[in-house]
């Protein structure tokens, strides 16, 4: 379980690509991170199986690979990082689980002083979890909707949110992930056990 509160930056070193999974290799300057333990990358929950130094790997099966913008990443690439959450910490974002259901595509990105707004197109089947002003994950990062349409929503960022994560790096055009909040999808199993 995630906060949606991006810790770190950190960058693609190395992708192995097997048949039916990935490895990634992730810089990082985490120090207390131990293998098995869980990390989310762009906002999705992986596993550490190996640690040299300031470097980490990840395995990614094929799901995670359909569902994720990882079939689009390259070695390079820049990714949001956060280590899963203690039970004693704060939680500053909202409750995010690392399991992204789909991509989201950025459709625009307009600064203005202060915030830059984002339009992100998803798919009809995710948007009826969307609420205004409820809570979403986008590429992990925990974000408040501020504007909902037949196909896409839109997030305001401000600046420091776009200077310390991907958001700032990210163009129209770019895959996003997307978690929307798991609230809404118990409500909505819920509903159905009760008609």
């Amino acid at each position: 379980m995630f906060t949606g509160i991006i810790e770190n930056l950190g960058e693609i070193k190395k992708i192995d690509k097997y048949e039916d999974y990935w490895k990634f290799s992730v810089s990082t300057n985490f120090t207390d991170v131990k293998l098995g333990d869980s990390i989310s990358i762009n906002g999705v929950c992986l596993t550490v199986t190996k640690i040299d130094e300031k470097q980490l790997d990840f395995e990614v099966v094929s799901e995670t690979l359909i569902k994720s913008n990882f079939k689009s990443i390259n070695e390079g690439d820049v990714v949001n990082l956060e280590r899963s959450l203690k039970l004693n910490d704060r939680l500053d974002g909202h409750l995010v689980q690392g399991h992204v259901e789909d991509t989201g595509k950025i459709l625009s990105k307009v600064t203005n002083e202060g915030e830059t707004k984002i339009k992100i197109e998803i798919e009809k089947d995710i948007i009826k979890y969307c609420i205004y002003k409820g809570s979403i994950a986008v590429d992990g990062i925990s974000l408040t909707i501020s504007k909902i349409y037949s196909n896409s929503i839109e997030i305001c960022i401000i600046p420091y949110t776009l200077k310390h994560t991907t958001l700032g790096i990210k163009d129209v055009g770019s895959l996003v992930n997307i978690e929307t909040d798991m609230i809404s999808k118990y409500v909505e199993r819920r509903a159905q056990f009760n008609s």
